[in-house]
Parts: structure tokens; sequence; C-alpha cells
């Protein structure tokens, strides 16, 4: 086995096993070696199978331009990509080292990977100049010592120059003390004093062998002049100058002086300095010397990165006939200056990033580089704050994390900043810009607008109509923030919602599916519900308040008196009333609400001498004056009864007005019918008919409402019938203008009583709609409270329930019946039952 490969496999038992994650991988491979060559088995080393690492995306990366190396995942192996010249890459250097990064993702891991390239003896051994003219004075004595320029092998190590060999000769040895201290100087030792007559040339072979296997070896002619005149040589006071010098110096900075000397005198004397011959060229570039001075000074532009040395090599002529030179040698080591930003490599970025997504997820991988050496290669990397990011790292690699809460609605994208700041005087630094998109996660549900929406829409709508429109939004993004509208389940009156209402689910218009009636339905609620399309969905309600607004679509309707197309009420007051006394009363009511049921009494075709009127407000009919003897028997009175709607409607009851000789004490609630053609003597026997059934039927009512008054006082008592308990019954019309005659028997003259409709919408326990007209006295012992329910099924007609409440004395105040009397003045009254 070959020493290289014995020295790689020593350095792979040298490693470290499996398991030891803090350890890098090294391996070594020899230089020249061709594409596709192994180097060692990444798989095995790390403990995996092959498949593993192809399935984990394993790849090498390196921080240099170029890639000599390659994994190949399908064995597991690290093979030679590109052919490698040790000398190309590392120079001189004693050891040479290729530093790599195998990545492997999920989970992302980096381990480092060190490859050394080992030397092979594929140089031999190269002398500057192939032939060497020495001079020497023939009065040289044994013992004298002329340098002459050492070989140079691009080989390291064993593969360098190893030793000289001098081809044999009387007067000439080679000294070899120098090359041992790692000199490039050789010395030829003149043994014998030479005689230009004996000889006046000598011819020298001198040879260079290095130490690899097989050995290589070069050689140079040295010729040998032998001179009879100026025979000293000039001499530095130092061999070699060692120097120090920044890199960032500028041109014609001083970088040494050096000094030779020469005792010879005269121009044997006087020296000339200048770079020796075998000073390479790039140096000359950098550097100039002053002839006469000695100077060396910066010519061009040093960088440590290129080289952080330099070897000068300066001889001193002198002015002789035949010149002899003296040589040294000025080592200058450059002081790196941090003249170079580090730079980010990204790695990899994993972009877009969940919003949801866990902290310490990776989002990228990164790398730094810089090319300065020492302090100045240190290298902090840092991100901008208060972002949910931050930056772990492990040697020279960094991972882009995330910390805290990401929130796309808030921000849907971060533009980083990586600033990379070394430690160098002055720091230099540099900056690489990613962009990290989040993608949205559904966790906002959609919002309404409002929580609550308030329609009123006017009764006997058309169907079809639109409503109104909710809306609500989304701040999520795609199909998280498409919302659709749709209708929670309820009923109303015991029908489903869907019958009333409908939603269009893209839009959130809401359109009524059936026409509306204020007397049946006067307002409803339903709830939207908004859904996003995300998944799991995500919702929410609002509640949609609808108000039905009532119109004027139904006429007043007269409850008493009533009359037909073939007969008239009839109505009898005596002849001695005077003036003001009330004939009768118009009750009426109107299935309407709000001002379309104010309700306003009239008599048709009145003049200011009629002698009845109506009372605008409450449909009561009195005289205006006292009708005299000459005044007729009969009068056909029409009452136009009219609502405050727009347009108003109205209905007109006839009522024919019989005035009798002879005044009853109360007038009876019995209805008469007559005919409108009469002769005058037959209207007198009715009105003797009509005279003694009255006296009967007075009688009959006192008795009767005795009756139904003790009766009811018994059953109900006092706390219900006065404290709206809600009883309803019905009673027969005659009932309304008995009430209403012993009403008005007891109002003293002048008192006006004025009805009031009110509003009583049942939300609770009550579940009808009621309309309440108050008639109350101020100082009768009992009153009468009417109420009325117009929210019954259409075709069942108005029907009426009448309750009597006692009062609990004189001062005015009532006991629970919601009715205030205040200086013998009726209070009309609002009662709103919710």
């Amino acid at each position: 086995m070959a020493p290289a490969l014995r020295l790689a496999a020593l350095l792979l038992l040298l490693l470290p096993g499996p398991g030891r994650a803090a350890e890098p991988l090294r391996y070594s491979v020899r230089e020249e070696l061709q594409r596709g060559a192994f180097v060692g088995d990444v798989a095995g080393d790390l403990g995996v199978e092959p498949r593993r690492l192809a399935a984990r995306g394993a790849r090498l990366t390196s921080g240099s331009g170029r890639q000599y190396l390659a994994l190949e995942p399908g064995r597991g192996a690290l093979l030679v990509k590109e052919r490698m010249d040790r000398e190309a890459l590392c120079g001189l250097s004693p050891a040479c080292f290729l530093s790599l990064e195998l990545v492997l993702e999920q989970p992302v891991e980096v381990r480092n990977v060190e490859v050394e390239v080992l030397d092979l003896n594929d140089h031999a051994p190269r002398f500057p100049r192939q032939d060497y003219r020495l001079e020497v004075s023939e009065s040289a004595v044994p013992g004298a010592r002329f340098p002459i320029e050492g070989a140079q092998d691009p080989d390291v190590g064993p593969n360098s120059v190893q030793s000289y060999r001098l081809s044999p000769n009387p007067h000439f040895a080679l000294d070899l003390a120098g090359f041992q201290r790692d000199s490039k100087l050789l010395e030829l030792v003149l043994q014998q004093p030479l005689d230009r007559e004996q000889s006046a040339l000598q011819r020298l072979v001198l040879t260079a062998v290095d130490g690899g296997s097989p050995a290589r070896s070069g050689t140079a002619q040295i010729s040998v002049r032998v001179l009879d005149t100026n025979d000293n040589a000039p001499v530095f006071d130092r061999s070699t100058y060692a120097v120090k010098l920044l890199e960032n110096a500028a041109p014609g900075t001083l970088v040494v002086r050096l000094n030779a000397s020469d005792p010879d005198e005269g121009s044997n004397g006087e020296l000339l300095y200048s770079f020796s011959s075998y000073t390479p060229q790039e140096v000359r570039q950098l550097f100039s010397i002053h002839p006469l001075s000695g100077e060396v000074r910066v010519n061009g532009t040093l960088d440590y990165e290129e080289a952080s040395s330099y070897e000068i090599y300066v001889q001193a002529t002198d002015r002789g006939p035949v010149p002899m030179a003296g040589h040294c040698k000025v080592l200058l080591s450059i002081v790196d200056a941090n003249d170079n930003a580090p730079e980010v490599v990204l790695t990899s970025l994993y972009s877009p990033v969940p919003e949801n997504a866990r902290p310490e997820t990776v989002v990228a991988l990164m790398s730094v580089t810089d090319r300065d050496s020492g302090a100045n290669k240190q290298v902090r990397l840092s991100i901008p704050p208060h972002i949910p990011f931050k930056l772990n790292s492990f040697k020279n690699s960094y991972t882009l994390v995330t910390q805290g809460e990401l929130d796309r609605e808030r921000a849907p994208s971060y533009n980083i900043t990586i600033t990379a700041t070394d430690a160098g005087t002055p720091p230099l630094s540099s900056h690489r810009a990613i962009q990290v998109d989040i993608s949205d996660v559904n966790d906002n549900p959609p919002r309404f607008q409002e929580s609550r929406y308030s329609v009123y829409i006017p009764e006997n709508n058309a169907l079809g109509v639109s409503l109104c429109a909710v809306k609500a939004t989304d701040p999520d993004a795609n199909e998280n923030a498409q919302v659709s509208y749709s209708l929670l389940g309820g009923d109303i009156q015991g029908l489903p919602i869907t019958s009333y209402v409908s939603i269009k689910s893209d839009t959130g218009n809401i359109y009524a599916v059936n026409s509306f009636d204020y007397e049946k339905l006067r307002e409803f609620q339903v709830v939207v519900q908004a859904q996003d399309a995300g998944s799991p969905a995500l919702s929410s309600t609002a509640t949609v308040h609808v108000y039905v607004v009532d119109l004027n679509d139904h006429a007043p309707q007269i409850l008493y008196p009533t009359s037909t197309n073939a007969s008239t009420a009839l109505e009898m007051i005596p002849r001695s009333a005077s003036a003001g006394y009330l004939v009768t009363k118009v009750i009426a009511m109107d299935a309407d609400s709000g001002q379309n049921a104010w309700l306003f009494y009239q008599l048709a075709q009145a003049s200011d001498s009629a002698p009845f009127r109506v009372e605008l407000h409450s449909g009561e009919i009195r005289t205006t004056r006292k009708l005299g003897d000459d005044s007729g028997t009969t009068f056909n009175l029409s009452v136009v009864v009219r609502d405050n709607g727009e347009p108003p409607l109205s209905s007109t009851v006839a009522i024919t007005v019989a005035v009798v000789d002879r005044a009853s004490k109360s007038i009876p609630d019995t209805r008469r019918h007559v005919k409108s053609a009469r002769t005058y003597s037959e209207i007198t026997l009715y009105l003797i008919i009509a005279l003694s059934s009255v006296s009967f039927m007075f009688l009959l009512t006192i008795i009767v409402l005795t009756v139904i008054k003790c009766y009811r006082y018994n059953v109900y008592g006092d706390s219900c019938c006065g404290g709206f308990c809600g009883v309803r019954e019905r009673c027969p019309a005659e009932m309304y203008k008995q009430a209403n005659n012993n009403i008005d028997a007891r109002i003293p003259h002048g008192l006006k009583v004025q009805p009031h409709f009110i509003e009583v919408r049942g939300n609770g326990s009550l579940t009808k709609t009621y309309c309440y007209k108050a008639c109350l006295t101020a100082g009768s012992g009992s009153d009468t409270f009417m109420f009325y329910n117009t929210g019954g099924p259409p075709g069942t007609g108005p029907h009426a329930v009448m309750t009597e409440r006692h009062l609990t004395g004189q001062s005015g105040q009532s006991a629970q019946n919601l009715i205030i009397l205040k200086n013998d003045s009726i209070t009309p009254i609002e009662v709103r039952l919710n």
C-alpha cells in the first residue's frame, strides 16, 4: 500500500463514529484524482442508511465558489467532483483543508465536513536560473563563501527539496547549513585557492533532490570565472531583515532601509542595490528599491487575503571592474487590516410560513464568510428588533426561526434585513434582505358591520321587496374570507321564519317572502348568520329587527248606533230638553293604530241654525238650543266618522231623532226603526206606544243593571274588574248605549270628556293587541273602562269588553286603575302593555 493511501486509511480510522454530532466528519483525499473517485462513506460514518440521506435531501454546501467534492445520495458516498491541485488551492501551506457543510432537512441538521487534500510528488525541483555565473578573485582565500540561489519545489513536506549535490571538484564544496535553517540560499565554499593562470573558468553542476517516491531532481550549471582584482564582495549588516507592514499601507510607504558595505576602495567599494534576479515579478510590481540608498518602499496595493507574507531578495553590487555582489533577504509579514466586509450566504429559505407556526420553526438557513483574519474575521449577525423572528447560531451557520405569534392580518409579510458585522476596528458590516411571507389560517370569524339592524317596512308590501342588506367582513384571505349568509331557524306565529323573509347567500340582501299586515304582525326579528369558507368554518350572527309600519287601510267601524240601508237608528228626546242636552253618542273604532286611528265626528250638511251638533272628538250628539213647540217632531241626522289617516277614510250612520212631548227620567236603550215616509197621525200613535215602552224598559233596565253589577262585584271582586285582569266578555250593543246614558246623566254641565285611544302591545302573557277608550266621570261612584280587540283574525269582526271600576274616594286618585281625576276634570290616559 502506498504511503498516501496508508495515511488516508489512518485518518479515516481516527474519525469519530456516528452519534457524535458535535464532531465534524473528517476525510482525506489525494490531489490530482479523477472525477468520481471515492473519498469516504458519509452514510456509514453518520450511522444511517443511504436512502435515509436521500429522503432527507442531503446536500453539500461550500463557502467558496467552486465545488470540488459531491455527495452521491444513492450510496451516501463522498466523491471527487473536480480534479484538485493542492498547490493551486493552498500554495506552500503545510496543511490543506476543504471546509464543507452537510445539510439535512426534515428536521434541519447541519454537519461540518473537513477534507484534507494530500500532496503528491508531482513537481520536480527547479532552480530560478539554469546557469549561474560567478566571478571569484584569485586572491580569494580558502573558506570564501559564494551564495547560490536554491531550487524551488511547489510540493510540501517530504515531497519538497530535501538535499543538494555538487559535482566533484578540488576547489569548491557545498555548505548546506543555510538550507537546513530553512533558507533558500546555498553557499559554495572555496576549499583551495584559485589560480587564474592554471584555470580561468570552473564549471560545476548543482543538483537539487526532493524526498518523494520516486525522488525527483533538478540541476543548474555554475560557471566560476576567476578574477585577479576586486576580491571583496559587498556584505549586508544583516543577512535577513524581518519587517511587518499593514496591508492598507499607501504606495510610497517605507518598508525597510538596507545597509551593505564593501571594504574595497574606489569604484570597487561603490554599491548599487537591486532586486535579485530570482525575486518574483509580482514582488517587483508591489515594491521598489532605491539603487543608492537601499530603501525598499511600497509600490502597489497590498492585499493580505492574497498573500500574507513576502520574501524579497536584494543584492548589493559594487562598481569594480568585475562587480561583486552581496545578498540579503527581507522577510515581510503583512498585518491584516479590516478591509473586507462580511458576506451572508443564504442556503435555504422556507417561505411562506403559516401564521399558526410554532415558535422555533426554521425559516431560513444561512452562513457567513469574511476574508479577513483574526478579530477581523469574527462576525456577528443581527436582525431588527420587534419582529417575531430570531437568529440561532452554531459555529459558522445560522438559522432564522420564529418566535412569538404570527398574524397575517396584521403583517402579511416581513422584509427582514440581516446585518453581518465583524469585530474589526473600525467594524465593517453588510446587509442581506430576505422576504418572508405569512400564509393565511382561518382564525378570524366574519364580523357584521352592526350587531343589530332595524328595518321599517310599510304593511301590504309587495312580494320580494328588499328589506335591507347585512354586511359582514372577514380579515382572512382567499376562501377563508369568502362569506355566505343564512337565516337561523325559528318561527313567527307558528310559521317558519322562511315563510316571511329570505336572504341571498352571497350578498346578504334580505327580501320579504310574504306581504305583512300590521294588524296581524307588528314586529319580528330575524337572526342572520355569516359563515366563511375556511376549514373549520367560523361564523357570527346579527339580529335584524323588522318593524311593520301601519297604513290607513281600515275605515272607521261604527259600533253604536247601527243603521242599514232600509232603516235608520231611532233616538227620542223630550221637547223640554234645553241646549246642550245629550241626545246620544256615536261609538266607533278603527282597526288601524296611531294617528290612523284618531277619529273625528261631524254632521253631514250641518248649518249654524241646526238644532243639533256633534262633538268633534267624543261623538256626542247634543242640542244646540231648546226645542220649541214650533219645532218638528222628527229630525234626520247623518253622522260622518272620519279617521286621521292619509288619505282619510270615513263611515256614515243615519240617526232619526224623535221629539216627544213628555220627558222621561231616562232614555231607554232600545233601538227603534221607522220608515222615512210616515204621516203625522201615524207618528203620534207610535210616539204614544214608544213612551209606554220606554217607561217599561227603563224600569227593566234599572233592575237588570242592578243585578249585573251585584253579580260582577261578588264574582270578580274590585281588584279584577278595575285592574286590567284580562277578562274578555261579549256584551250586546244595547249595553253601550245604557252605559253612555248613565255616564251622561252624571256628568256635570260643561264638563268635557275626551276619549283617548291607546296602543297595547302584548309580548308576554298578553298575546292580543287591544285598543282602549276611556270615558270616565269625575264625581260618580263608578266609571266605565271600555277596550276593543283589534288583533283578532279577519272576519270575526270587532267586539268589545266593558268592565266597571269603583273609585276609592273623591280625592281624585283611583286604586289600580291608572286613571287620574283632578280638579273635577277627566284626564285622558295612555296605557302600554309590553
